[in-house]
C-alpha cells in the first residue's frame, strides 16, 4: 500500500522566508562587534524603535508600570518567572516565552500589537534588515481590525501619553479591576502642548 504524504503549508510565505534568510545572512555576515553595532544603532538610540512594546500605549507612566505587573503575572500563571534584569514587555523576551507557552504568549502578542506595528513601521524608515523579523512575526497574527490601525495611527502621531498624577488608581490589576493593556484614556489636549510628535524628525535620537 502506498501512503501518500500530506504536504502541509510552510509557516510563513516564501518571500518572507527568502527575507529572513537575506537578513540572517546580512547579520552573520558581519563580525560579532558589526553586529552588536548595528542593534545598539537600531534599537538603543531611538524611543521610536524601542523593543519595549508597552511604552508605545502608556509612555513611562504608571498605566505602564501595570500593564508590566500584568505581563508578569500572565508569565508567572504559566509557570515561567519573568527575569529580574529585564522587563516583561521586552519583545525577545516575550517571543522566547511564546515558544514556551504559546497560548498566553499569543495572546500577550495581541495585546501589545500597537507596539509591534508601530516599531515594524520605524525600522521599515529605518531601512534595517531587522524589518524583515517584524513583518514575519505581524504576518503570523491575525488580519487587524479597522479600529485598530486607527489605534496605530492615532498613537504614531500623537505619540505615547504623558503622566497625569491622580488620575489613574495604582496597584495591581487584580486590585484595581483595569485592563493595563487597553489604550489610555487621554486628557482634553492643553492650549499649550508640551509633547512633541512621537515620529517627528527630531524624535529619532
Amino acid at each position: 500500500m502506498v501512503r501518500h504524504r500530506v504536504r502541509r503549508p510552510p509557516l510563513l510565505p516564501v518571500h518572507r522566508q527568502r527575507r529572513l534568510a537575506a537578513a540572517r545572512d546580512h547579520l552573520l555576515g558581519l563580525p560579532p562587534t558589526g553586529t552588536a553595532q548595528q542593534y545598539v544603532d537600531t534599537f538603543d538610540h531611538a524611543r521610536r524603535r524601542s523593543l519595549h512594546l508597552t511604552y508605545y500605549r502608556h509612555g513611562d507612566t504608571r498605566a505602564r508600570g501595570m500593564a508590566l505587573l500584568a505581563l508578569k503575572h500572565t508569565f508567572r500563571q504559566a509557570g515561567h518567572e519573568p527575569p529580574e534584569a529585564e522587563l516583561p514587555d521586552f519583545l525577545p523576551l516575550i517571543l522566547e516565552f511564546a515558544a514556551l507557552a504559546p497560548e498566553p504568549g499569543h495572546r500577550i502578542l495581541l495585546q501589545c500589537r500597537a507596539g509591534l506595528e508601530l516599531v515594524r513601521q520605524a525600522l521599515h524608515q529605518h531601512s534595517t534588515p531587522y524589518a524583515a523579523v517584524l513583518d514575519s512575526l505581524c504576518g503570523r497574527l491575525p488580519e487587524p481590525a479597522r479600529h485598530e490601525r486607527d489605534t496605530w495611527r492615532r498613537l504614531a502621531a500623537e505619540g505615547p501619553p504623558g503622566e497625569h498624577v491622580g488620575l489613574e488608581p495604582f496597584g495591581p490589576p487584580e486590585q484595581t479591576g483595569l485592563d493595563p493593556i487597553a489604550p489610555p484614556v487621554r486628557p482634553a489636549p492643553s492650549a499649550h502642548p508640551t509633547q512633541r510628535a512621537f515620529l517627528s524628525a527630531k524624535e529619532g535620537r
